[in-house]
């Protein structure tokens, strides 16, 4: 399946005939990997041999993927129920509910040899099914020691939590009539060449003190994000998840999509609104670990602490206090691969971010552990293979199915082939997070005086990533929102961001400085970063509160568990501004393309001027970071020559700035070396402002 993978690509080039099949073929991108093809050849076979051994006894990963149409509850045209469950340490089950009135004598189910319990329900007298749509359910299990036990089903794909009564969700068999069923209209838009990803959580997409829903995302925040520029979408805590607080990142039930903010029904028509806007939604999916609730959780689900898990401590994050996945088991294999089948299928999901990769990969899973970058931390005896080549599996069958799928690795290690095909060796996915750009700017921001920044470094540190494996970068995501950290406006402003943010009121020094590095600093990070984007919502315009869910330590408040969107809306404030550039940073990279063009030319980087230019996409970044001083008459190398145009200015009024800059102005290139460029040009470049500079044909 591998050699012949739709995913078999490098920085954008398909690979020749001459790409060992033993999974060295990296080798070609990164010969450095030469000691360790011993590594990479055994995982590479050992994915083969998942592979093989799927194609064998299920017929073929497509097949074995679709777990959802052989597990859980199926409701079949005719109105009869057929429902299986794998739990191997139960002796005996029953399925119960409303519909028998909680009876476990009624509706007994048989175990086959691997396993699994059955049962059919035929349906009623009138052909209608036995048990009512959004009616709860448990299975009972009467374990070896003779006790019984209720569970929800693993596979359940509906699941409500009714706070009054008790914290522990309960499951419902959801089977609208066709009439209430959404119907999709749209069809997936093609993959974006630059990927622009909006980072959002339906719960605190409103300013009010309350769980936003689903229907009111699709209304107010899909072309709000369409109108900013962005053609992604990352929904976060999606997944259902027993306590809000955890962010979503403690799933409970890994198929239903989260009761809080609606029905099925909506979160369907949320994604299809969103298609037709051409905006492509990926889903945060939680692999890496899961709930450790017993009540309404996968955690010791047939009695035993090693069916889904492993088993004593290797089944157990010590940080996350949750459970860990075996996945060398033939069914947690089925079990997510399935699970990333079916939120592709039954929701239109465009593609994942998958959560954790880092502590999936790594038996020390991240802790007290810092990667220096040397080789063999990643292929050592640290290195979980079973989770590698788990992943390995997911994304081939992602992208073998779905050729437009979108994956995206939250790894902090820097693994190398991670963002290669497994073709040549990799574990398949199409970008990374650049997980190291955020921390520079918050350490630049705590420890060093605007005087004080090392220019070198910061570029260094936004070029750094491997050949051929793509990025997305970002200045700051949700990691930075939360209560506890800061983000980089509120590094930047403090306090002052409650008090002197209004348009009546003069400009601090404090404000000043934090709005002009606010634009730059994501700018560069835009620019130079990496071959995707990604905000978190609200950081566009640097919102000026954490965020903190509603939680026993906060009176369970809900005044940190929101976006004061409206804030952008209130044209007596500065936040308007910063919430325009971002549109004109989005729009700006749309027609240039710059995210998915070749790493960029780094002309300049100037120490004690704080000056970096770059070339990229056929455009010319300036940056002057000096915190006083302007430039007149600067030289500048410039590859193209022709007649240049400013397109982008942090300092326009419309961005909040001093309109120093003149759009008009036609900059000349002559034919003079400079800086390792074929030409150069001489500009204007005020104190803390950036600009992008284009070819005055392209501005028609």
């Amino acid at each position: 399946m591998a050699e012949k993978s739709d995913n078999t690509l490098v920085g954008g080039h398909i690979v020749g005939d001459d790409i060992p099949k033993d999974g060295t073929g990296v080798l070609k991108l990164d010969p450095w990997l030469e000691p360790f093809k011993d590594a990479l050849k055994r995982r590479y076979s050992k994915a083969q041999e998942w592979i093989k051994k799927i194609d064998e006894t299920e017929g073929g990963l497509d097949k074995f993927s679709k777990g959802t149409e052989k597990f859980g509850i199926q409701a079949l045209k005719d109105g009869t129920i057929v429902y299986r469950e794998w739990a191997p340490n139960a002796i005996q089950a029953s399925l119960i509910g409303d519909f028998n009135h909680w009876d476990r004598a009624s509706h007994k189910m048989k175990k086959n040899e691997f396993g699994v319990f059955e049962i059919t329900i035929p349906p009623t007298a009138d052909g209608k099914p036995l048990i009512p749509h959004n009616s709860k359910i448990k299975i009972s299990f009467e374990l070896p020691t003779g006790e019984w036990v209720d569970r929800l089903p693993a596979w359940i794909k509906y699941v409500t939590q009714d706070l009054s009564v008790s914290p522990a969700y309960d499951a419902r068999f959801w089977n609208p009539p066709a009439a209430e069923r959404y119907a999709f209209k749209h069809p997936r838009p093609k993959r974006p060449a630059s990927l622009r990803i909006y980072e959002a959580h339906v719960g605190i997409s409103s300013p009010e003190l309350r769980v936003t829903t689903y229907k009111e995302f699709t209304q107010n925040m899909l072309p709000r994000i369409k109108g900013l520029g962005y053609n992604a979408i990352q929904l976060m805590a999606i997944m259902e998840h027993a306590y809000y607080a955890s962010f979503g990142y403690q799933v409970n039930n890994f198929f239903a999509a989260s009761s809080r903010y609606g029905e099925p029904e909506d979160l369907k028509e949320l994604v299809d609104t969103a298609h037709s806007l051409g905006l492509v939604v990926l889903l945060d999916v939680v692999h890496s670990h899961a709930s450790k609730n017993v009540l309404d959780g996968l955690n010791e689900f047939d009695g035993t602490d090693h069916q889904y898990f492993h088993e004593g401590g290797r089944g157990r994050h010590d940080l996350w206090d949750s459970r860990l996945f075996n996945y060398g088991h033939h069914e947690v294999m089925r079990f997510l691969l399935s699970n990333l089948r079916f939120w592709m299928d039954e929701y239109q999901f465009d593609g994942f971010r998958f959560d954790g990769v880092t502590s999936m990969l790594y038996l020390h899973h991240g802790i007290g552990t810092g990667f220096s970058g040397g080789y063999h931390e990643y292929f050592g005896a640290d290195v979980d293979e079973e989770a590698l080549v788990y992943l390995m599996l997911a994304n081939e069958m992602l992208h073998s199915l779905y050729p437009e799928v979108i994956t995206v690795a939250e790894d902090v290690s820097g693994m190398p082939a991670l963002c290669l095909p497994l073709s040549l060796g990799g574990v398949g996915f199409d970008y990374r997070l650049a997980m190291a750009i955020p921390d520079m700017w918050i350490k630049i921001l705590k420890e060093k005086k605007d005087e004080d920044w090392d220019i070198g470094n910061i570029c260094w540190t936004l070029t750094n990533r491997r050949h051929g494996e793509k990025t997305i970068a970002y200045a700051e995501s949700h990691d930075q929102a939360l209560v506890g950290d800061k983000t980089l406006m509120m590094h930047l402003c403090d306090a002052e961001l409650y008090t002197n943010m209004s348009v009546l009121a003069p400009l601090t020094p404090v404000i000043d400085r934090g709005m002009a590095l606010h634009k730059m600093i994501r700018l560069l990070t835009h620019g130079l970063g990496g071959e995707g984007w990604l905000n978190f919502e609200g950081n566009e315009f640097g919102h000026p509160e954490w965020l903190d869910f509603p939680r026993e330590g906060n009176q369970n408040s809900f005044w940190y568990a929101r976006r004061q969107l409206n804030l952008t809306e209130d044209h007596l404030l500065r936040y308007q501004f910063l919430n325009n550039f971002d549109r004109s940073m989005n729009l700006c990279e749309e027609k240039y393309g710059w995210l998915h063009a070749p790493q960029a030319y780094i002309s300049l980087k100037h120490e004690g001027d704080k000056v970096i230019v770059f070339e990229r996409a056929g455009v010319v970044f300036v940056f002057n970071f000096h915190p006083t001083q302007s430039f007149t008459d600067y030289r500048i190398g410039v590859e193209v020559p022709g007649t240049y145009r400013i397109v982008l200015d942090t300092d326009t009024k419309e961005h909040g700035g001093f309109s120093r800059l003149d759009s008009e102005t036609r900059f000349f290139t002559e034919p003079l070396e400079w800086n390792g460029r074929k030409n150069c040009t001489h500009v204007y470049i005020p104190c803390r402002t950036a600009f992008v500079l284009a070819l005055e044909s392209t501005l028609s």
